[in-house]
């Protein structure tokens, strides 16, 4: 089966979200990830008609297939402090809104810090996705995976679907996920050692129709470690195996592919090079050694990030 090629890296925004676009184009990118406003900040960017026809007119010219929106760090749907949760809600419903009006179908968003009890954040959670999906028609919500660390909800399987089946039925059809590689790993879910059994898993408790995307990170840390850090494909502690399943899978042939690898000082040339290297993986049988080919010419040894 021919692989369809959805993928892609999360590009800046920089100077306007118009320029997203040709900077997906530029690393050869066919899917993007952008941030609709700056993450760290709750300010809340206007958009004007000229923003909207821009950037539509751009990703018509490049040719850029997919699009996914990431949402604010600052947001925390689980959280027991009613003025945080409140704002997280209108910020949160300010990123569908940009996501309706850009065209953009999904909005990748982590599952808040439930702070004081597991159950009860959860609820917390799934009831502001309720709330902000009703506001605002359009994008589909794709929960992520998480690490798992501290009181972060979404690093189970099980978590996660039932933050999904929280919401009403009649709203449920616009949630779904983003499974990020480094995450499960993180969580403990052995993506190098036992492919075929985590995404059986996955297939049993959430359901491979409801995996919408997927983040191509490797990772700096161990197996179950409940750290979050990315390193480049191939050369962390989940090596390149996991990666080549990914791009020959064909559970998932259409599901978008973003990287969040290490920018380093030149994040165009580190995103070109973890693109093809994604795409030599779905095409090139594995290699003898270890180690990506770029690496072993370079005559790296510790290829840690």
């Amino acid at each position: 089966m021919k692989h369809c090629d959805l993928l892609g890296a999360h590009v800046s925004t920089a100077g306007g979200v118009a320029l997203a676009p040709t900077r997906g184009a530029e690393i050869g990118a066919t899917a993007i990830q952008i941030f609709t406003k700056t993450p760290n900040q709750w300010r809340e960017p206007r958009l004007t008609r000229h923003d909207v026809a821009a950037f539509q007119a751009e990703l018509a010219r490049t040719k850029i297939r997919a699009v996914v929106s990431h949402d604010s760090y600052l947001i925390n749907l689980a959280s027991p402090n009613a003025a945080l949760r409140t704002r997280s809600i209108a910020c949160f419903k300010g990123e569908l809104r940009r996501c309706r009006d850009l065209g953009i179908p999904f909005v990748v968003t982590h599952p808040g810090h439930y702070i004081d009890d597991r159950k009860t954040g959860l609820d917390r959670n799934a009831k502001a996705y309720a709330l902000c999906l009703a506001a605002v028609e359009g994008p589909t919500v794709l929960i992520e995976t998480t690490a798992g660390s501290g009181t972060a909800l979404g690093s189970t399987f099980e978590e996660l679907a039932e933050l999904r089946q929280q919401v009403p039925q009649d709203l449920r059809g616009r949630v779904a996920f983003c499974a990020d590689t480094c995450h499960l790993h993180a969580a403990g879910y052995d993506l190098s050692g036992d492919w075929d059994g985590v995404w059986e898993d996955w297939a049993a408790i959430v359901g491979m129709e409801h995996l919408r995307c997927v983040h191509l990170n490797d990772s700096q840390t161990r197996l179950g470690s409940r750290r979050d850090r990315h390193a480049w494909i191939g050369e962390g502690t989940m090596g390149p195996e996991p990666f080549r399943r990914s791009m020959r899978d064909p559970r998932f042939r259409d599901v978008i592919k973003i990287i969040e690898t290490p920018k380093g000082e030149d994040p165009p040339r580190h995103d070109r090079r973890m693109l093809r290297r994604l795409r030599g993986y779905a095409t090139v049988r594995p290699q003898r050694s270890s180690l990506p080919s770029d690496v072993r010419r370079s005559g790296i040894r510790d290829a840690s990030v």
